[in-house]
């Protein structure tokens, strides 16, 4: 996983908080600020999920399955006809 360095500037009250909270959870700050992007992005994910369509559902599954598929295996044009005509 490649991971990209960004400098954010954070007000001092916020900084504060989060030393508070890193103490509580046992992480470094940037951990803690690591930590937490990783969980809004998973939610927001999960919330864009939640709210398409069942044609974007659908959409999505074939993109994900044609993602996982062997690029190297090759089937022929009548085996595809064959299994369509099933």
């Amino acid at each position: 996983m490649g991971t990209i360095k960004k400098l954010i500037e954070i007000d001092k009250s916020l900084v504060t908080k989060l030393k508070v909270l890193s103490a509580f959870e046992d992480l470094s700050v940037k951990a803690l600020m690591e930590k937490a992007i990783r969980e809004f992005v998973a939610k927001k994910e999960i919330e864009r999920v939640e709210n398409l369509s069942d044609e974007e559902k659908e959409d999505l599954g074939l993109l994900l399955l044609m993602q996982q598929v062997d690029k190297e295996d090759f089937v022929s044009e009548e085996t595809i006809f064959k299994a369509l005509d099933e």
